[in-house]
């Protein structure tokens, strides 16, 4: 199994950024997709996740309304599209997905939001 995570940058408060997570070793269309975050100091906080077909989606409260998260089956890639980015939004953002075999994640990607 294999997620890597791209998109994440350096913002203004109030900007936008997708990231993006392309996955590889398993059955991509068969599983839920999840993605956490994790600031310093803190712990991993989940965001949000989308269902195998992509027809279920939950969100954090604190994203709710910002965020969306979305998945491409044809090319086994996760997004998230984040919005009106606040600075409490700046950590390292992965991705995940739980099979009978354990929990995966990738490396994560940096977003950092500051003026």
């Amino acid at each position: 199994v294999q997620l890597v995570e791209s998109g994440g940058d350096l913002v203004q408060p109030g900007g936008s950024l997708r990231l993006s997570c392309a996955a590889s070793g398993f059955p991509f269309s068969s599983y839920a997709l999840n993605w956490y975050r994790q600031a310093p100091g803190a712990g991993r906080e989940f965001i949000a996740s989308i269902s195998s077909a992509g027809g279920s989606t939950n969100y954090a409260d604190s994203v709710k309304g910002r965020f969306t998260i979305s998945r491409d089956n044809g090319k086994n890639t996760v997004y998230l599209q984040m919005n009106w980015l606040k600075p409490d939004d700046m950590a390292v953002y992965y991705c995940m997905v739980r099979r009978t075999s354990g929990y995966y994640w990738g490396q994560g990607t940096q977003v950092t939001v500051s003026s």
